[in-house]
């Protein structure tokens, strides 16, 4: 079996969450069964496992539509993307879409970072389901990554293709074995990873800050001086460190050392800091929204979103006799259910089903 696997997706010098789970189940994927890597940049190919690759328009090129003209060329039985909008106008292979979640129907406003013409498209694409739906129901499957967003999906009725659940995983720089049999926090310290867009509900961690005066709010993401002032003017006198972007090796070293990783969280598509917390032995304390309950699973503390108090009180909690080294415990045997070997295994086999039981569009 011929697989093409799109990464062109990849950024460029470091990655965001669709990126890491391209290149991270790539990588794995290539160890059980030859691949071909689509690319649209050769400086993808530094974030990128040494497997063969070609070259194909952007994504976001208004080429991408007839981007099947281009990949036919490579012969392939099945193609596999980690986005839903890939081109498929004259394809000849079997096409398999992912989809990461269905936040941004209910949170519309684009990433930045886009072009102009692909933020209009792409607040047009969430005002109805029907584009959704016609995307999906022209692959031969749809992979999502959490059960939560499957349940969604069929909720919705957004595809008449089969839905598998293939995992988001992640990778963190390891930690001594001291360190991970550690049976108390380091430091009275708290973590956040993410954007700060709206509803990700971190004005919710920062006053939970003011009843929590002996601990620091560290915010790992890029973040405007603006948002910062703003962040800071809703707890005058909380301790926040505000990192703007910290190196992985940094964002490593501030989650191992500290109390607990936390999130307010409105709304999810999987919840990659909390696997990262979880593979250190950190707890995590996140708002209870599904997405949450099913990667968190018995590990995690939960909080109603905008409950500051509910926050500070989980935190506090941890610091009974016994709890944290608990938490620390069950959060590593969570984990153990992300693995991108795990993952790959699964994605394997569901372009093997895929590609025997149906039959390419031509």
């Amino acid at each position: 079996m011929r697989i093409v696997f799109d990464c062109r997706y990849t950024r460029i010098g470091r990655h965001d969450g669709i990126s890491r789970y391209t290149a991270g189940l790539v990588a794995a994927l290539g160890r059980r069964h030859p691949v071909t890597m689509l690319i649209s940049d050769h400086r993808q190919l530094e974030m990128l496992p040494d497997l063969p690759w070609e070259l194909a328009p952007s994504p976001t090129s208004p080429r991408e539509p007839w981007v099947a003209r281009r990949v036919n060329k490579l012969r392939p039985d099945i193609v596999f993307t980690p986005m839903q909008t890939m081109g498929g106008f004259g394809r000849r292979y079997r096409l398999v879409l992912t989809v990461h979640d269905l936040i941004y129907y209910r949170h519309p406003k684009p990433p930045r970072d886009l072009p102009a013409f692909v933020r209009g498209l792409w607040r047009l694409y969430h005002l109805a389901w029907w584009p959704q739906r016609m995307l999906l129901n022209r692959s031969d499957a749809v992979v999502t990554v959490s059960e939560t967003t499957k349940a969604l999906i069929a909720e919705h009725h957004l595809t008449r293709k089969p839905v598998y659940v293939v995992p988001n995983a992640a990778d963190m720089p390891p930690i001594s074995p001291e360190r991970a049999s550690r049976t108390a926090p380091e430091t009275k310290s708290l973590v956040y990873m993410g954007s700060f867009m709206p509803y990700k509900n971190v004005d919710t961690l920062v006053r939970a800050m003011t009843l929590l005066p002996e601990y620091t709010l560290h915010l790992m993401s890029r973040v405007s001086e603006a948002e910062q002032h703003r962040l800071s003017g809703l707890a005058p006198g909380a301790r926040l460190v505000f990192h703007d972007g910290a190196s992985d090796e940094e964002y490593a070293e501030t989650v191992a050392a500290a109390t607990a990783l936390v999130s307010a969280s409105h709304d999810e598509g999987f919840g990659i800091p909390l696997v990262e917390s979880m593979i250190l032995g950190t707890p995590v304390v996140v708002s209870d929204i599904p997405i949450f309950r099913e990667i968190g699973g018995q590990a995690a503390l939960f909080f109603a979103p905008d409950s500051a108090e509910q926050l500070a009180a989980r935190v506090k909690h941890l610091e009974e006799p016994g709890i944290w080294a608990a938490r620390s415990a069950a959060a590593k045997r969570e984990v153990e259910r992300y693995t991108w070997e795990r993952s790959a295994a699964h994605l394997l086999s569901v372009l093997m089903a895929t590609a025997e039981v149906t039959s390419p569009k031509r």
